[in-house]
């Protein structure tokens, strides 16, 4: 069946203005700033006004391990919210905001698909109300206090070759991943090797993500360890006096926007931290002040339960407080054939006729992949609903085998077909999403007790949420990891930066791998984050443009409308 491109669909949706959407959601014309006609900010204070409302039911959206083309973990979000809004449900979105650099790139956009979308989509993957380049900004200015501070007489001692603090910027753009500054006149600063990472990997992405006040978010600034000095001390952006500039910066970047979907339902875009190295959710404040909004909060996890799930537990709702009461698991035909080893999918390129073939053997062979993150969500205390995102070249037969694996595993299932009809396609879904959260509740269980030392924390999450046999430090990650614990960041969460095609941290291994180990070549510290990071493989913070980026193709029409968006 064929449908209009999403960007089409977007031109021909009918959007409600901004205030209508609010009011909606109970908003005061105070609490709401718009930005045109179809964004708006919102004012923190909605958190106090409404605390002793009842709380909305938290689901969040995960999914199976992705192959590089992504399974439509945001499309299904979107999807989902509006069938829950069919079935009569007050239900509010929170999401990221995608970052420019796979927009102009491989990936495309994050606003969804088809019929299914947040709107207007070239906002939501271009500049919409500045936050990233907040964030940039923000970023940049730690960046060129450190090199003034070196330039004027380094007081504190800084180290120039173990400053761990580089620049950022929206683009991919792999020519700046490793950079020498400084060079020309002795008046134009101390040369030194540096580099540039995207926006969405800066620390302060993540701590406007984690924050919860604007006197949060200043601490959690100063904390940022931008390198160390000649004794090995730590130098914090406190240190330099720039934690102050650098929230005054970020001030409007702390409340989330306001969107809508293709049929008016309420969004709140806040941030975009990657999921594969680091938290990969949106913001604690978004979550807050959704909940006393609406009947159902839904929120959606970078990549598989592995990794954004994994975080959410473990490191997000550590600060927000808020434990979900079901995970949807989203699952595609084509990722548990990927998962069989019998095919490749390689981004740009098109799928494998073989792989579009009718065969169910391939994906009952993938299917160990469903049911480890089934048990990734079982673990942490949520119930999990499997959401099957179809696709036109999906065999009958293919879909009755995932629902087959379903039943036999005791969880709920449905077929998805929102991308075409809209929240029409995800009613299923919807009273699925409904039938599991009137479960009785279970604590959330972490993976592990913050008081434990980060070696058994790293052990704990690469065991029962990874299932390795064990982890191996490099000599140089485990003096990092023994500085960091005897430093005074042993209480804090771990997140381990790893490959997001593969449960394991190798992307080759496919299904659900075990008896191997978990290589840890660097541990890092994002002290004004709260977390320690440990670093298994190769994990680029700046990415490079494909042969054929999706820039190619972007462009103004005749009539000025934005064209090639996907």
């Amino acid at each position: 069946m064929s449908i209009p491109s999403d960007i089409e669909i977007a031109h021909a949706a009918k959007l409600h203005p901004i205030e209508k959407i609010a009011g909606d959601l109970g908003l005061l014309d105070e609490e709401v700033e718009a930005y045109g006609r179809a964004v708006a900010k919102v004012s923190l204070g909605v958190r106090e006004r409404r605390s002793q409302d009842p709380k909305a039911k938290y689901v969040v959206v995960t999914g199976i391990t992705p192959t590089p083309l992504g399974e439509g973990k945001t499309t299904t979000a979107v999807g989902l919210a509006q069938g829950l809004a069919k079935l009569g449900k007050r239900t509010v979105l929170t999401l990221r905001q995608p970052s420019m650099g796979p927009t102009f790139g491989i990936k495309g956009g994050g606003a969804g698909g088809g019929y299914s979308q947040v709107l207007p989509m070239e906002k939501l993957n271009l500049h919409l109300t500045g936050d990233f380049h907040a964030i940039t900004a923000a970023h940049n200015l730690l960046a060129a206090m450190v090199d003034n501070h070196l330039f004027q007489g380094n007081t504190l001692g800084l180290d120039p070759r173990r400053i761990s603090w580089r620049r950022v910027l929206d683009v991919n753009d792999r020519a700046l991943r490793n950079i020498v500054i400084g060079l020309g006149e002795p008046t134009d600063g101390v040369p030194r090797q540096s580099g540039f990472d995207i926006t969405s990997a800066s620390e302060v992405g993540v701590i406007v993500a984690l924050s919860t006040s604007l006197e949060d978010m200043e601490q959690r600034l100063g904390r940022i360890v931008v390198g160390q000095t000649y004794d090995g001390a730590p130098v914090t952006a406190a240190d330099l006096q720039a934690a102050g500039a650098m929230a005054v910066i970020l001030g409007d970047a702390l409340r989330p926007n306001l969107m809508q979907t293709t049929e008016n339902t309420p969004v709140l875009i806040h941030m975009g931290p990657f999921g594969n190295i680091s938290i990969g959710n949106s913001s604690v404040i978004a979550d807050q002040v959704g909940l006393p909004c609406a009947e159902y909060l839904l929120t959606e996890s970078g990549f598989g339960s592995d990794m954004g799930f994994e975080r959410l537990v473990n490191v997000k709702s550590r600060v927000s407080g808020i434990a979900p009461s079901a995970a949807v698991i989203v699952v595609t035909v084509r990722a548990l054939k990927a998962h069989s080893g019998k095919f490749r999918i390689v981004a740009g390129k098109p799928l494998p006729d073989d792989l579009l073939a009718d065969h169910p053997a391939d994906v009952l062979a993938g299917a160990a992949n469903l049911m480890a993150h089934i048990g990734i969500v079982r673990g942490f205390g949520a119930v999990p609903v499997v959401a099957i995102n179809t696709f036109p070249t999906d065999h009958e037969d293919e879909l009755a085998a995932i629902e087959q694996v379903c039943a036999e595993a005791g969880v709920r299932c449905a077929r998805g077909t929102y991308v075409v009809d809209g929240g029409a396609g995800a009613l299923a879904l919807g009273q699925a999403v409904v039938d599991a959260c009137e479960a009785p509740a279970q604590p959330l269980r972490p993976s592990y007790d913050l008081a434990a030392p980060l070696a058994d924390k790293i052990a704990a999450v690469a065991t029962t949420v990874y299932g390795a046999a064990g982890v191996e430090y490099a000599p140089a990650a485990a003096k990092q990891l023994a500085a960091f614990q005897a430093g005074g960041h042993g209480g804090l969460p771990v997140v381990i930066a790893k490959t997001h095609l593969s449960i394991s941290s190798d992307p080759a291994l496919k299904g659900a791998p075990t008896g191997w180990t978990l290589p840890v070549r660097e541990v890092k510290v994002a002290a004004g984050a709260g977390y320690v990071y440990a670093i298994a493989g190769d994990m680029r913070t700046m990415p490079g443009l494909g042969k054929h980026p999706a820039a190619e193709h972007i462009d103004f029409d005749a009539h000025g409308e934005i064209v090639g968006l996907s």
